[in-house]
């Protein structure tokens, strides 16, 4: 294979559909758009609009309950923490935040917090300073010798007290 022979797939790159040039394009005249009424005219986009009748999204109930307050946590597994680990991309000497699961890759964004889960085998010594650890979670951590800081308190902890 040399330089010049380098191209596409077939198929790879489809020429796009020039409306309104002449009768035998296929497109031409009303450019596929029909005849006369509103969405033949330019600068025309009604979503939902049923030409007055009630829409779909107006005619149907309501349903349940959306807590705008709600926060949305990362969930990260403890084997995923163990693989961040062993290449190197997170020091277990370090406390383990949400900043740091973000730097090492573990986690794509930080949003209100991390909720760490129990699936996955740890075997290194970590410091985790989390939102949230569930119970199998925080007992693979303090079996490993390590430790969980939890800044959100669990509510049967909190029962608890």
């Amino acid at each position: 294979m040399k330089l010049d022979e380098i191209r596409d797939n077939p198929g790879a790159r489809k020429k796009r559909m020039r409306v309104g040039r002449g009768i035998g394009s296929g497109k031409g005249k009303t450019a596929g758009r029909g005849v006369k009424g509103q969405k033949a005219r330019t600068g025309v986009a009604v979503k939902g609009f049923e030409g007055g009748q009630m829409p779909l999204h107006r005619r149907l109930p309501k349903r349940g309950f959306h807590n705008i307050f709600r926060l949305d946590y990362n969930e990260v597994t403890l084997g995923r923490i163990q693989t961040a680990i062993d290449a190197g991309r997170l020091d277990a000497s370090q406390p383990v935040t949400e900043a740091a699961l973000v730097a090492a890759g573990a986690l794509r964004r930080m949003k209100d917090g991390v909720r760490v889960l129990g699936s996955g085998e740890l075997t290194a010594k970590v410091s985790l300073d989390v939102a949230y650890a569930t119970r199998s979670a925080v007992a693979a951590v303090e079996k490993a010798g390590g430790s969980v800081t939890m800044s959100v308190v669990p509510a049967e902890a909190a029962e608890a007290e």
